[in-house]
């Protein structure tokens, strides 16, 4: 991504990102929502058969995890400079180039998976990380082993085939860059490949076998908000602006704006109509979307409605 190509070194670098770095502790908060039902992986697996609505990424669900994650990290800090005396320090998450992934294998919170993510043998893959940097020398924590052996359901399950070989993501491919951190139009042969993902994308951790061991939260904040999940495509393609803004105020979603969500909304749109699902609904809410709109969004409403062409789906 742009903004980590343009700090270059000091991404690997913590005392060039922040002067008078001695220590980086690192920490791990799990976000599976503390309802999930037992055999929850087959259940997101599901919701991706239901082409007519919307899935969204389990860890945006809830409350925006920067927020939440940073207060708690600040927490820790204070206790600490309460324990050691004056402290400086800079807590982020996802936050600043970071290399988050590499500090935390490095200092022991798991291991780095064959879909580039931290994997823990007590929580699987279903956690965010932050980092504090201090001004005191700290002992280190020793890295461990991987544990992944021969195993690459995490490549095979990827419906883009963004993970090119072990340990290599093309993140130009990947679902969960191109429906939040991608700006343009989304490249026309991979639009069919996202079927009704329309924020994220979980499936390499979902055929992950070690996330049979994935941790619940304890936190209210990542509990399941109601209506942003598992919506039906039309209602969402309805939205105007001021509803989005609404609906995902102190959600993560919010940070790709409306724009960005019509066009994710209408690719998975054109996937439902090239399924025989939608029907006319699907088809009256992409046409309102046609004219008076942003050039991204008409392209891909328009595309949305050539998949279902000649189809009269079923509602």
């Amino acid at each position: 991504m742009a903004y980590m190509e343009r700090h270059g070194l000091k991404r690997a670098r913590p005392a060039e990102l922040v002067p008078g770095t001695l220590s980086v502790i690192t920490a791990r908060m799990d976000y599976l929502p503390h309802n999930a039902p037992e055999g929850w992986q087959t259940v997101e697996f599901d919701r991706l058969n239901r082409n007519d609505t919307g899935t969204v990424s389990l860890y945006a669900r809830g409350r925006d995890y920067h927020k939440v994650m940073r207060s708690r990290l600040q927490q820790l800090a204070d206790k600490l400079a309460a324990h050691l005396g004056p402290l400086g320090h800079r807590v982020f998450t996802d936050s600043a180039p970071v290399l988050e992934a590499e500090l935390a294998t490095r200092s022991g919170q798991g291991w780095r998976g064959k879909h580039t993510l931290v994997l823990n043998r007590e929580a699987g893959s279903m956690f965010f990380l932050g980092e504090i940097y201090v001004d005191v020398a700290l002992p280190p924590t020793a890295p461990v082993e991987a544990h992944c052996g021969s195993c690459t359901a995490c490549i095979s399950s990827c419906p883009t085939q963004a993970i090119v070989a072990p340990y290599q993501l093309d993140a130009r491919r990947c679902i969960s860059y191109l429906t939040i951190e991608h700006a343009g139009p989304i490249a026309p042969e991979l639009r069919p490949l996202m079927g009704n993902r329309i924020y994220g994308c979980d499936d390499c951790q979902l055929a992950c076998p070690w996330n049979k061991f994935a941790q619940v939260s304890r936190l209210a904040d990542f509990d399941e908000r109601a209506g942003l999940n598992g919506q039906a495509l039309a209602d969402l393609l309805d939205w105007t602006e001021a509803e989005f803004l609404q609906r995902t105020e102190g959600s993560p979603i919010r940070r790709i704006g409306h724009e960005r969500w019509l066009r994710n909304v209408a690719v998975a749109a054109g996937n439902a109509l090239a399924a025989g699902k939608g029907g006319d609904g699907l088809r009256a809410a992409l046409g309102r979307r046609i004219s008076g709109q942003s050039a991204l969004v008409v392209e891909h409403a328009a595309w949305a409605l050539g998949q279902g062409h000649g189809s009269r789906g079923s509602q």
